[in-house]
């Protein structure tokens, strides 16, 4: 079968489904993959055919702000072009459409018109519940809130996308307008399956979601090619293990600020550190002897390796610091971070998060006195990661996968 996955976003947004997408091919699926140019090395490399959506990953990341506002503004920004880029009629000759993209934008048009199914896939739960509200939406203790969140949700993507959506449908796909009540959650009366790329041993089931509602565990990517350079393996050799310090695609205004602060907390708190640069080029300046400076390292052989782990709280660097066993902290920027940053504190497995905003010497001196010393928090860490190693998430996802394919057999 011909699989399309559509994705867009930062690296940590795109690597999940790059081995969701592995995964299909593995099993003799043809997998084409949406995403910005950016990436076509990476889809290329694994044999997926690529698909280009023009756009800057880092501008979308640094234009979103803490909220689904403000996300859904920077996307939104930018709906005229991906309509332009997903016009072409080769998209629709496909057997099914998984959909990275919020409330199914764009792929749930391009299925409708194909006939084909389409898979929402997620990597943070973004399902309704009435057990917690939407990912940045406040807690509040009113009857009926949390599920009403979801609704609003919706609607402000659906404000910044209708207007082009629409003119789309008509001008190019030849469908009906829609409006927000009919575009979410089914297609064409059927119920849209929701796939949850994360663990069910870090995020607990909501007894409200359906059965087309799936928890499959994280889809790790893997980098068989890279080998560990000799400098960095001799500073890991000759110390204890050091603390993993990095903010991945995170953008930072003052990044001399950020390194110094962070310097300031490691000399209070006698430790070595790994410094991951990221996108906002962290640790550009002179560097200790006790700190060693990295571009990138596969966390799956990196993490492991430290003796504590300080992290954005980005679900994928989050997801490979839990698999590791070591504990962590999240120095949260924007919307899901938080999350995830409150779900390491929730599970014991690390100190309570640092809003970046609030990043300052004593706190992160503090979190990282508690995450070394604190011999429940290692405790609790080992255990989960040892839960998560158990896990195949990426397998888990292809079996649904192909049972909806066997469910439906759509023809090209």
């Amino acid at each position: 079968m011909h699989i399309t996955i559509l994705a867009l976003g930062s690296t940590g947004d795109i690597l999940p489904y790059t081995a969701l997408g592995k995964g299909l091919l593995d099993t003799g699926h043809r997998v084409r993959f949406i995403t910005f140019e950016n990436f076509k090395s990476r889809i290329i490399d694994l044999g997926m055919d690529f698909y280009p959506i023009q756009g800057d990953p880092r501008a979308l990341v640094s234009q979103s702000g803490q909220n689904m506002l403000s996300l859904a503004r920077s996307f939104g920004s930018l709906a005229r072009g991906y309509a332009r880029d997903l016009s072409a009629p080769e998209l629709l000759e496909t057997n099914l459409i998984i959909n990275q993209l919020p409330v199914g934008l764009y792929g749930y048009d391009l299925a409708e018109k194909a006939g084909i199914p389409l898979i929402l896939a997620s990597v943070f739960p973004l399902a309704k519940t009435k057990y917690l509200p939407l990912m940045g939406f406040p807690g509040l203790p009113i009857p009926g809130y949390n599920r009403f969140t979801y609704t609003v949700g919706e609607l402000i993507v659906w404000m910044m996308f209708k207007k082009v959506i629409n003119e789309w449908r008509q001008t190019t796909l030849d469908l009906m307008p829609v409006k927000n009540q009919e575009y979410f959650g089914s297609s064409k009366g059927a119920p849209v399956s929701i796939l949850n790329g994360f663990s069910p041993s870090v995020v607990e089931r909501p007894g409200d979601w359906g059965k087309d509602i799936h928890i499959t565990g994280t889809w790790f990517p893997e980098d068989q090619n890279w080998r560990p350079p000799d400098e960095l393996v001799a500073f890991l050799d000759s110390g204890p293990p050091p603390i993993f310090i990095g903010f991945g695609s995170m953008t930072i205004k003052d990044t001399q600020k950020t390194t110094r602060i962070i310097l300031e907390a490691l000399k209070l708190t006698n430790q070595r550190a790994i410094m991951h640069r990221g996108w906002s080029d962290l640790g550009d300046q002179d560097l200790p002897e006790s700190v060693f400076r990295i571009n990138y390292a596969p966390y799956k052989w990196l993490f492991p390796r430290m003796g504590m782990i300080i992290h954005h709280g980005g679900s994928g660097t989050t997801a490979a610091s839990l698999r590791s066993g070591v504990p962590s902290c999240a120095v949260p920027f924007l919307f899901d971070q938080y999350y995830w940053g409150k779900r390491i504190a929730a599970l014991g497995v690390g100190p309570a998060p640092i809003r970046f905003g609030k990043l300052k010497t004593a706190r992160l001196t503090k979190a990282i006195l508690e995450g070394l010393n604190n011999q429940d928090i290692r405790q609790k860490a080992q255990k989960l990661g040892q839960q998560i190693r158990l896990e195949d998430g990426v397998k888990s996802a292809v079996d649904i996968i192909n049972a909806i394919l066997d469910k439906y057999q759509p023809q090209v």
